[in-house]
């Protein structure tokens, strides 16, 4: 699941999962970290469930998709589109 929070010069984009779905770490990477795993690990939250906020230029449109433990790559049901392979989110 995806959240926006528009600001002034940016929006604040939160990736959300499940707590135990899939199992272990799981970051979320993109275009708007160079695909690099671990730079936005899904953290828990008190809700029981795991998230990351990333802040995106407003207006914007990027690629991403979630790698979890195993080398196990998937997608976000929620992302505005798809790019490809890819799930795709606009600010």
């Amino acid at each position: 699941m995806l959240e926006r929070k528009p600001r002034k010069d940016r929006t604040e984009v939160t990736f959300i999962l499940p707590a135990d779905s899939p199992p272990g770490p799981v970051s979320v990477v993109g275009d708007f970290n160079d695909w690099q795993p671990g730079v936005h690990t899904l953290q828990p939250r008190e809700d029981g469930k795991r998230a990351v906020t990333v802040a995106l230029p407003g207006r914007s449109t990027h690629s991403f998709r979630y790698l979890a433990a195993g080398d196990y790559w998937f997608n976000d049901e929620s992302a505005s589109d798809q790019d490809g392979p890819n799930s795709r989110v606009r600010t």
